[in-house]
């Protein structure tokens, strides 16, 4: 009998990664030998800053440091998160019990069903969304119950239109806000709600805030923990990635109610070895710099915004311009489905974008542009687009 290997059932009933099938199409193109402007990934094209690349190079040198480090971080980085959070949203944290590292917020998020979620338990999803919410639910044996994000309510879940039975059932809620794919933000009103709810059904209630830093036109996006009564309830979690132009460096952190982090802390002491030091180091001195490394980035990021949606708007796509996050999410044209007109703009345009329904089936409608590109290819995106037929 010849050698098989059989992947799990968690494996093969998984949809195709949303961004690795992006970069297949991509490959495709570029093979072909087309110019491709890639607003499909929201990876910052913004360098990280001097300082901080000069404080892991200082780190990297350091023999303490080539040792293992505690995975739930240096006692250092985490007494800066709390510091940062102090800072920038009026928010006290114990840096002890109520702050964890990460390997990037994405790792967190995956590990939080890992510390919570038992096979069979219901997880409320807000939908579309970064679909580590669900699939780390899925991973673990758990039910994920979606919540459609809706125009006209804002995409903002409907709380009162989940049913009664499945909110007796529902372990954990996650939300993400500014949102990501569709840029909407949140206020204090609706954060009280999220928690009344929370408290009524006992919910968990994980809060993904990686957009909080990019705000324009002088909003600022605020922290869920800013809210009476958060941090009974609910975790969040933060990312150096998008913040300070640091994707490829894989550090976040994820702070709140101190059971939630310390289950969150003991899943990861079981799974992982922490982030490497001398990147903790780097990580410092990000966030105590704060916003004079944030601020100039922001300014481009508006500028690219402006630049981008009028330029859409001017070709006849319609789109909000957006508060905060580097996202554009744009209406597809009359009778093109969100994959239709994504592989549109790929073939006809070279514009590779991502299709609403890969976040989910209430993305459907909408495709999502990142203006993670310099200006000038900006301006370039409506002209391909104006020569397209729609």
């Amino acid at each position: 009998m010849p050698f098989t290997i059989k992947k799990s059932r968690r494996i093969n009933e998984l949809p195709p990664y949303l961004f690795a099938e992006i970069d297949r199409r991509k490959r495709e193109a570029l093979s072909r030998g087309v110019d491709l402007i890639d607003l499909g990934i929201g990876d910052p094209d913004i360098p990280t800053p001097s300082a901080v690349v000069e404080k892991l190079l200082e780190g990297a040198s350091k023999p303490a440091n080539h040792r293992y480090p505690s995975s739930s971080g240096m006692a250092e980085f985490r007494q800066a998160v709390a510091n940062w959070y102090q800072s920038r949203f009026n928010v006290k944290l114990d840096p002890a019990k109520e702050v964890v590292s990460l390997i990037g917020s994405k790792e967190g998020i995956g590990n939080m069903a890992v510390a919570f979620v038992d096979p069979g338990d219901l997880v409320l999803v807000a939908s579309p969304c970064y679909p580590v919410y669900h699939i780390g639910t899925a991973f673990s044996g758990g039910k994920n119950y979606f919540l459609p994000l809706k125009k006209e309510n804002k995409f903002l879940p409907d709380l009162e239109a989940i049913p009664a039975d499945v909110a007796k059932q529902a372990k954990m809620l996650w939300i993400n806000y500014p949102n990501n794919p569709t840029a909407a933000v949140a206020d204090k009103d609706f954060y009280r709600r999220v928690i009344d709810f929370a408290n009524k059904h006992n919910v968990i209630v994980c809060h993904d805030a990686a957009y909080t830093e990019m705000g324009f036109d002088g909003y600022k996006p605020m922290s869920f923990l800013q809210v009476e009564g958060a941090r009974e309830v609910g975790i969040e979690f933060h990312s150096l990635s998008k913040t300070f132009n640091m994707t490829g460096w894989r550090i976040g952190m994820a702070v709140g109610n101190p059971e939630l982090v310390g289950g969150l802390a003991q899943a990861k002491s079981n799974l992982d070895s922490g982030i490497f030091q001398a990147v903790q180091e780097a990580g410092i001195e990000a966030l105590k710099q704060g916003d004079k490394i944030v601020e100039p980035s922001r300014k481009i990021y508006q500028e690219r915004r402006d630049i981008l949606v009028d330029g859409l708007r001017a070709v006849g796509l319609e789109c909000d311009k957006p508060k905060a996050t580097f996202y554009v999410w744009v209406s597809c044209p009359k009778g093109l489905s969100s994959a239709e007109f994504t592989a549109k703009l790929l073939d006809d345009a070279g514009v590779v974008t991502t299709p609403g329904i890969g976040f989910g089936a209430a993305g459907e409608g909408y495709v999502r542009f990142t203006v993670c590109v310099d200006k000038e290819r900006l301006r370039e995106v409506a002209e391909r687009i104006r020569r397209v037929k729609l």
